[in-house]
């Protein structure tokens, strides 16, 4: 495949419009101070994206409607008991990953 300008003019527009919308809010937050009711408001931010993207790959549609994914929810117990345990989201992540592979390994 040969590169030409045109895509590689295109890669780093695409890399602009990924980018500024992920370093913009930090930078301008960086600049005045954020109140305390906003701040508490954020902190939930995490546990909801992490919540959603557990929840939408746990439950799924199908023709008859709604169905379980059982492998991810025999990974999804370990994890959420880990993540009581250690309160650390790197090491909630790791562990999910793991069981998650273990359990597509020998299921």
């Amino acid at each position: 495949m040969s590169t030409t300008t045109e895509y590689l003019l295109l890669l780093v527009g695409c890399m602009l419009v990924t980018l500024i919308p992920r370093v913009l809010p930090f930078i301008v937050v960086r600049s005045f101070a954020v109140p305390k009711p906003v701040e508490k408001w954020l902190s939930y931010l995490p546990v909801c994206i992490f919540t959603g993207l557990i929840v939408e790959n746990l439950i799924t549609a199908t023709n008859t409607g709604m169905q379980i994914n059982w492998n991810v929810l025999l990974a999804t117990i370990p994890t959420l008991l880990i993540a009581i345990w250690t309160k650390s989201l790197l090491t909630t992540v790791l562990a999910g990953v793991v069981l998650m592979a273990l359990i597509r390994f020998f299921f």
